[in-house]
């Protein structure tokens, strides 16, 4: 495993985080057993993944709390997140703090390292930064998190219009954003945003149904033909990606994809989700393979510049 220093927060962490959530859940969408689902995240810790995000809408919190139990609480960083509460409550503050105390107590924590305002929409920020960050201030002061994250609902937002707003504010230390190789568009100024203010990067969406079932990645392929948004000397290509296999530059797509996001400059940490042991195995080797050769990155940039309303679901 190798590690990096999450932007200002100046936590030392791995490249790989475990996500807890996303289409598996650890599983537990699936047929896994409580057992099974802990076993995966103490797999993780054991391969040196030292980064578990989690969320109060996961209800994994209770499963990452079980499986930390043993290991040194200093040395593991947890990050969870909380839907910001609705801006009609008269003090949405106190739904902040009941929420965190919860999660508290789900997880068997005194403490949360990155706490994260969830999926928060355009529209909801400036209730957001007006009303809920004087709260997680006073929380962060009293010692209950150590860090302010914020993360983008990307599905409803892919061009990361919230995110352009919350990175010229000074309170964030962490973001969570959609990234991958089927929208680039975080590289145009959220990154770079990001760099500036020395904000740490957590990764999401890296890879998803696209990236992994060739079957979805023909139906997005021919959706982005039609409304025009590919070159149109590239509209008879099958496979946009193939090149990738062709070439022998990877095994699989869902190795570039990892690798593809983890080399990104301004990017700390990349999130892995699943249920399997066997996928996660391959996908923290991927994490932890070279960039991408500079050729297949261009021409993954000439392919795919002008995309930036899917998420690769």
């Amino acid at each position: 495993m190798e590690y990096i220093a999450l932007g200002r927060t100046g936590l030392k962490v791995s490249v790989a985080g475990l996500g807890c959530g996303g289409p598996s859940r650890l599983g537990l969408r699936g047929n896994a057993t409580e057992r099974e689902a802990i076993a995966l995240v103490r797999q993780a810790l054991d391969a040196g993944v030292n980064l578990l995000d989690t969320a109060e809408a996961y209800g994994t919190e209770e499963i990452v709390g079980k499986a930390v139990k043993g290991f040194l609480r200093d040395q593991l960083f947890i990050s969870t997140k909380k839907t910001p509460p609705r801006s009609r409550l008269r003090n949405p503050g106190r739904e902040l703090r009941k929420g965190l105390e919860q999660s508290l107590q789900r997880l068997k924590a005194d403490y949360i390292d990155i706490y994260h305002l969830h999926g928060v929409e355009p529209e909801q920020y400036s209730h957001a930064r007006v009303r809920l960050v004087p709260a997680l201030l006073k929380l962060r002061d009293e010692g209950k998190i150590r860090f302010l994250g914020i993360t983008e609902a990307f599905t409803e937002d892919p061009r990361h219009r919230m995110l352009e707003r919350a990175l010229k504010d000074d309170c964030w230390d962490v973001v969570m954003v959609g990234f991958n190789m089927l929208n680039q568009s975080a590289r145009r100024e959220t990154f770079k945003q990001a760099l500036r203010k020395n904000v740490g990067v957590l990764v999401m969406f890296a890879v998803r149904r696209a990236l992994s079932q060739p079957a979805r990645l023909r139906e997005i392929w021919t959706e982005l033909k039609q409304r025009r948004l590919v070159d149109p000397h590239l509209r008879e290509l099958e496979n946009p990606l193939e090149f990738l296999l062709q070439e022998k530059i990877v095994s699989t797509i869902p190795e570039a994809a990892y690798r593809y996001c983890r080399h990104e400059p301004g990017v700390h940490v990349v999130l892995t989700g699943t249920g399997n042991p066997d996928h996660l195995r391959a996908n923290l080797d991927s994490l932890v393979k070279p960039p991408l050769p500079e050729a297949a990155l261009r021409r993954l940039g000439a392919i795919f510049e002008r995309v930036d309303s899917i998420t690769g679901s």
